[in-house]
């Protein structure tokens, strides 16, 4: 994923989102990347994963740098593009696991309670 898909994947998804920011040069991130991949496999259909590279592009880390992603790994729990919670560094899969079921208790009114993003005009 990139910035270019970020809208109708990330903003539009109706569903729990974790996008998680990192970088080839993150030693931290190739070590969570196994914890992640079986974590998400396991919650498949439940939240969308999706991983965005933030050095690949001064697009990406615009994005990052809108959220306030200020190290690798992070990730970012989104309802319809807005973030409801952040998890920054290194965590063990019971401890992801541990977050992702108090996100996914707390997320189930989160679409009946939020409004639509509209972008914002400067006037």
């Amino acid at each position: 994923m990139d910035a270019s898909n970020w809208e109708p994947e990330i903003s539009k998804s109706t569903i729990l989102t974790i996008v998680y920011f990192w970088h080839e040069r993150c030693p931290w991130c190739f070590r969570f990347n196994p914890i992640l991949e079986e974590v998400a496999e396991e919650y498949r259909g439940k939240v969308k994963f999706a991983k965005l590279n933030v050095l690949a592009s001064s697009s990406n880390q615009e994005i990052a740098n809108n959220f306030g992603v200020m190290s690798t790994p992070t990730l970012l729990f989104l309802c319809r593009g807005r973030p409801v919670g952040q998890a920054v560094g290194l965590m063990s899969k019971e401890d992801l696991e541990r977050g992702l079921n108090d996100m996914l208790a707390r997320y189930k009114g989160c679409l009946s309670q939020s409004t639509e993003l509209r972008p914002t005009y400067i006037v």
